[in-house]
């Protein structure tokens, strides 16, 4: 899978501000679900690039997943 990082980030939203007046961690109350989501795409995306591995293709239902029970109450 090709990615072209320039294009994809031109569609990630920027904001900008001034030293000691940026937001803190929480940023939803600065960005929708949508941006956050986006944000999140991007850093896999790049995650993968820099590895320097191939971004895995699997449809849904093969994703690898591992389950855990439930922790029982005290």
């Amino acid at each position: 899978m090709a990615h072209d990082s320039r294009s994809s980030r031109s569609d990630v939203p920027v904001r900008i501000f001034p030293l000691r007046e940026q937001p803190g961690d929480d940023l939803s109350t600065t960005t929708s679900a949508e941006e956050r989501v986006a944000m999140v795409w991007e850093l896999t995306l790049q995650s993968w690039e820099l590895s320097g591995r191939p971004m895995p293709v699997y449809s849904r239902h093969e994703a690898p997943v591992r389950t855990f029970p439930l922790a029982e109450s005290p």
